[in-house]
């Protein structure tokens, strides 16, 4: 009996692991592509016989007058004012739904569930007909103000998460705070905020990932090459050269990805925390 379950326990490992290794295969094989040299991109091997490390030096100031690193900085600052007003406004948001009393608050608390199931195609054209009347085309305004009010990619379902979070807070500490002489804002800002640290990781990485792939938001809002984000310069990268070097694309569409990965890996632990706690308090 024991014997056959050992060979079901390794049997189903080994299956697991040829699964891993096929959905893990475009991974590698992107990762070997981008040390090859365009001749070497057509012959069948993960690996190039001749490692092209110059693909990343080249790549890197393909873009005339402009290298990757401004490109990055662009996309921390706009990553910046993305995250720290979205931490701010859904945290906000959240502990009125979950701690306040206020009129009609079933009813909005419906429309914001609503707003999840719209299609972000349906207000495409309104909303970008709005911001360029405003004036923040080009600019990153359209992305940072919507954020600010607890909307933007996500920024429904974040204050859902929130909310489900903040609900399995005792009330009781809010009780002693009001008794100290604490208002609503010092609870929120000294007690709830504080204690839901797993939950506003959750949201940050969400926030992150989301809006570092947003390739579609940045081409419509953006157009100026200075402003230009990492995704934008890849697809400039692509028509900046009559002869396509496949090889430097592909490696800095690999660095391209490795902040999202380092922040996923740096933030795991509380990521899977903030989803299970959340998934379990209502």
């Amino acid at each position: 009996m024991n014997i056959t379950s050992s060979y079901k326990v390794r049997l189903r490992q080994l299956v697991l692991f040829v699964i891993s290794v096929v959905m893990i295969y475009p991974v590698i094989w992107w990762l070997g592509a981008s040390f090859k040299s365009n001749e070497e991109l057509s012959l069948p091997g993960l690996f190039p016989s001749k490692w092209m490390w110059s693909n990343f030096t080249d790549g890197w100031h393909a873009i005339p007058g402009h290298s990757f690193t401004d490109f990055y900085i662009n996309n921390a600052k706009l990553e910046a004012g993305i995250l720290v007003t979205t931490v701010l406004s859904c945290s906000l948001v959240a502990f009125g739904f979950a701690r306040l009393h206020f009129p009609l608050q079933k009813f909005w608390f419906s429309l914001l569930m609503m707003t999840l199931m719209l299609p972000s195609q349906v207000t495409i054209i309104p909303q970008y007909a709005l911001f360029h009347h405003l004036g923040w085309v080009n600019t990153y305004l359209p992305f940072i103000v919507p954020h600010s009010l607890a909307g933007g990619a996500g920024g429904s379902f974040f204050v859902f998460l929130l909310i489900q979070f903040i609900r399995g807070i005792p009330r009781e500490l809010d009780e002693s705070a009001k008794m100290d002489g604490c208002s609503w804002f010092g609870i929120y800002w000294r007690i709830v905020l504080p204690l839901t640290k797993p939950a506003l990781v959750t949201v940050l990485i969400y926030c992150f990932l989301w809006n570092w792939d947003d390739f579609f938001g940045h081409l419509l809002y953006i157009n100026s090459v200075d402003k230009y984000t990492v995704g934008l310069a890849l697809r400039m990268f692509n028509d900046s050269q009559s002869a396509q070097a496949w090889g430097q694309l592909l490696a800095m569409g690999l660095v391209s990805v490795i902040p999202s990965a380092i922040l996923f890996f740096m933030a795991q632990k509380h990521f899977v925390e903030g989803v299970a706690t959340t998934g379990i308090k209502g």
